[in-house]
């Protein structure tokens, strides 16, 4: 999962003596607010439980808290950010207006090429899908397209994106940046994407799959 730099960083509960990971405990019930301290020694032994938790277990030098038992987490230090480690130098870049989207076309001749796509966004996330054109020559919403890549949002603002996808079938595929969630921000995206051909293992499979097809009825 990504997380924004700067978060904190929620960490694995140690594993307290005979208990193994807290994570790992049956759920108790509910406790009123406030007053889940006093419930927790109702199902964990005190003598197991940190004072920071309502227990009487402390470390040797008397810390409530039991740091050496259990990770807390923290600030996670800049020097961990991929964001800034991955330099990627991409052959386009865009900007998606507000509640708008941006769609990246490419036409594949025949069944069994591959389309590999890298991106990233700035400061925010970015959608992305892949779709089939229906009709040639003329310009369709995504609504009439045939989706072959579900459209979500990336966090590509964090670490860059990448994908790839064997066209099944010719066509026009539409590469689609969706910013059309965002009513104040528009995002600026960077991309490369690239058109593989088939190699041999890829064709004879393809034409297997069409060799196994029923014949359509006369």
């Amino acid at each position: 999962m990504s997380r924004h730099p700067g978060e904190r960083a929620k960490g694995t509960p140690g594993s307290l003596p005979g208990l193994g990971p807290l994570c790992l405990l049956s759920s108790p019930p509910l406790a009123p607010s406030g007053n889940w301290k006093q419930e927790l020694p109702k199902f964990i032994s005190p003598d197991q439980l940190p004072v920071e938790f309502g227990g009487t277990l402390t470390d040797p030098d008397g810390n409530p808290k039991c740091l050496t038992k259990i990770n807390y987490g923290g600030q996670v230090p800049k020097s961990y950010y991929l964001h800034n480690q991955v330099k990627v130098q991409y052959e386009h870049t865009a900007t998606v207006g507000r509640g708008s989207s941006l769609q990246v076309e490419f036409e594949i001749l025949f069944p069994g090429c591959v389309l590999r796509w890298q991106f990233e966004s700035e400061r925010a996330d970015i959608g992305f899908g892949v779709f089939l054109k229906t009709k040639q020559g003329q310009r369709q919403r995504v609504g009439e397209m045939t989706e072959v890549l579900p459209s979500q949002r990336y966090n590509a603002h964090l670490v860059p994106e990448d994908g790839s996808l064997t066209c099944l079938q010719a066509g026009v595929y539409v590469l689609r940046f969706d910013n059309t969630y965002s009513l104040i921000h528009a995002k600026k995206v960077s991309y490369t994407v690239e058109v593989l051909l088939p190699d041999r293992a890829s064709q004879e499979k393809l034409q297997g799959l069409e060799a196994t097809k029923p014949s359509p009825a006369q």
